[in-house]
């Protein structure tokens, strides 16, 4: 969902706020919330909840406090309280729906220890802020120059200005523990401003930077998904995709989120299939599942002493041998049961399409003529023929 900036400009070209989702209507970022409250009122006598929800750069965004009961909407910049200095955002929700974003952060809605929104920025806050927020890029390009000189294995991602100007936090992924005392000292030298340095995981680092995945779509973690579920291999081997790094890792390096996606429905379906390590006695020998097919409801065993060759049997085929094994029952062999699931069937290909021949534009053009002129002939001795 896009602001109005982002709607279509002339002639059907996009033409796009180039905000990178700090626009007013905050109808660029992912984390935006619809506010169904906003036009009911509320019961009489009852006073708004006084907690404002604030986002910054990215995907962070903080509650506060508005305790001089300023009259804000959402969309509206407003200057915040920091640790030191005051910081700059926009607002994202107000209202009762606040106290349910603050329930679902785990956050006290009754904490007083909550920072306040000291007032909505102004016209010079607010050219402070884009100030900072242009150099941003070149101050990043310098200091990964920096770290390179330094010889510090980390990799710097992003930066981000806090609104008065008086403080950057640089967030960067390492393998292993880095000693960046003496390249704060060079950054905060340089740059004249106090230095933060928050280290974040390989998936937060795309989620800030984004792309496009293999998919071709843009990544998931930088559009919709908020939360990081882990992924192991177990979800790889549940679904029966095969153990490749190259195919199920994604730009972060790790397992793509997207494994996880179906596989709540692959898990469910398994329930109702034998287990996978599920042992088949016949009179031929011992037998051992060696493949499981969801879709086809259908389970491959081989021998044990021909692994080689296996053998597909139904799902429904599969509980009646291990039925009758618990009945100390052993069935003659694994072929009777196979030779009912061969199915003979002739692959018909029709043209239900009606489509014209593929190299009908191949044939030469000259054959109509010679055809007429034959056909000309013809006509012409018919004629004189009579005419005699």
């Amino acid at each position: 969902m896009g602001c109005n900036s982002c709607s279509t400009g002339k002639d059907g070209q996009p033409r796009g706020c180039r905000n990178n989702g700090t626009c007013g209507s905050d109808g660029c970022n992912k984390l935006t919330v619809f506010d169904w409250l906003s036009n009911m009122s509320l019961p009489a006598g009852q006073q708004q909840f006084d907690g404002v929800e604030v986002r910054f750069k990215n995907s962070r965004k903080e509650f506060f406090r508005n305790t001089e009961k300023l009259s804000l909407s959402i969309g509206d910049v407003v200057a915040t309280q920091a640790k030191s200095g005051h910081d700059i955002g926009i607002v994202t929700l107000t209202g009762e729906l606040v106290r349910v974003q603050m329930k679902k952060k785990k956050v006290t809605a009754d904490d007083e220890a909550l920072p306040k929104i000291y007032r909505k920025a102004t016209q010079r806050d607010i050219d402070k802020w884009q100030k900072c927020r242009n150099q941003e890029e070149e101050i990043k390009k310098r200091s990964r120059e920096m770290a390179i000189i330094l010889k510090l294995e980390m990799k710097i991602s992003d930066v981000e200005f806090q609104g008065d100007g008086s403080k950057a936090t640089f967030y960067y992924t390492a393998e292993d523990r880095v000693d960046f005392r003496q390249l704060i000292k060079d950054m905060a030298k340089a740059f004249g401003i106090r230095i933060e340095m928050r280290q974040i995981g390989y998936r937060q680092e795309a989620q800030r930077l984004g792309g496009i995945g293999s998919c071709g779509r843009e990544l998931c973690c930088s559009t919709w998904l908020t939360d990081f579920r882990s992924v192991s291999t177990a979800a790889a081997r549940y679904q029966q995709l095969s153990l490749n790094p190259q195919k199920l890792a994604g730009q972060c390096g790790k397992l793509k989120c997207c494994l996880n996606y179906e596989l709540d429905v692959y898990l469910e379906a398994l329930k109702d299939f034998p287990a996978q390590d599920c042992k088949l006695s016949t009179q031929k020998g011992l037998a051992f599942c060696q493949k499981t097919d969801i879709f086809k409801e259908t389970l491959w065993f081989s021998y044990k002493d021909d692994p080689s060759n296996w053998h597909a049997l139904t799902k429904d085929q599969v509980k009646d041998i291990l039925a009758k094994n618990r009945e100390k029952i052993k069935i003659a062999s694994l072929e009777e049961y196979a030779a009912e699931n061969v199915r003979d069937d002739e692959l018909i290909f029709e043209n239900a399409v009606g489509q014209d021949s593929l190299t009908r534009f191949d044939r030469p053009k000259h054959r109509n003529k010679r055809n007429k002129r034959r056909k000309n002939k013809n006509k012409n001795k018919k004629t004189t023929a009579r005419n005699a």
